[in-house]
């Protein structure tokens, strides 16, 4: 508590040098807490990583077999609307972390979190590549902006 009185006290503060400060914070609690229980928490988490991104970034979260986080990756940044996502480097990710499960994730700059048709298939597709190398995708989550829509909730995976 002491910390966050002194960081505030400091002067000419910037708008960014707090989203900055707060992304750090929760990057501290999300690996902190080490095991996924918590959906709340990882949506924080993705939503101080993501929501703020110019152009889309694909990016995975990076489990062991208890769901413990190994890892958070930006895997690949696109354009303003897409970025391009290859199985294979997602599948080569997976392997040199030696993952059991991950959850997926990506922005949508224009903060609309609805899923595109390209979004569900690419899902699919990334499911049923890590399938045959043992690895469970638990969900998908797309950030726009505060917003977030979560594949699992709404049975797309």
């Amino acid at each position: 508590m002491n910390e966050i009185k002194e960081y505030l006290a400091v002067p000419n503060l910037s708008e960014l040098d707090v989203l900055k400060w707060a992304q750090s914070i929760l990057e501290a609690r999300f690996k902190r807490s080490n095991y996924l229980t918590n959906p709340s928490l990882v949506r924080a988490y993705l939503k101080a990583q993501l929501a703020t991104e110019e152009r889309e970034v694909f990016a995975l979260i990076l489990l062991d077999s208890q769901h413990g986080v190994l890892s958070f990756e930006k895997l690949f940044y696109g354009t303003i609307d897409s970025a391009s996502v290859y199985p294979r480097e997602v599948i080569k990710t997976v392997l040199n972390a030696n993952a059991a499960a991950v959850i997926i994730a990506h922005n949508h700059p224009s903060g609309n979190p609805e899923p595109s048709q390209a979004d569900i298939h690419l899902t699919k597709r990334l499911t049923a590549s890590l399938q045959t190398i043992d690895v469970r995708v638990l969900d998908h989550l797309v950030i726009g902006g505060t917003d977030t829509v979560s594949f699992a909730e709404r049975a797309l995976l």
